[in-house]
């Protein structure tokens, strides 16, 4: 139920503004925009949107798009099982297996 800023401006170019939700989204679906850019419009507040820019700041972007984080990127995200935004010091490390039998973690020397 996301869209990039891109598909947006594609899907809704030729659009007579001021629009209302409904007007938009019957645009897009008309005019070959993906579903998810159709979820997208929506999921937009009911109201009448004066411009384009109004409009995407309505819309649920894509924030990985957005961000500029690649296909590879979002892969290693999901198998870490982290949401996106959280930083890497607010992420919970995994538990070493020895420290946690031992309660704590002895090193050879």
């Amino acid at each position: 139920m996301t869209t990039t800023r891109e598909t947006l401006q594609k899907s809704l170019s030729a659009v007579d503004f001021p629009a209302d939700k409904e007007q938009l989204v019957d645009y897009a679906r008309n005019n070959g925009a993906d579903d998810g850019t159709v979820s997208a419009l929506r999921a937009m507040p009911p109201a009448e949107y004066e411009n384009l820019t109004e409009v995407v700041r309505s819309v649920p972007l894509d924030k990985a798009e957005e961000e500029g984080q690649s296909d590879s990127d979002k892969a290693r995200q999901d198998r870490q099982n982290v949401p996106p935004g959280v930083a890497e010091h607010q992420r919970q490390a995994p538990v070493n297996p020895i420290e946690e039998e031992l309660g704590e973690n002895r090193r050879g020397g």
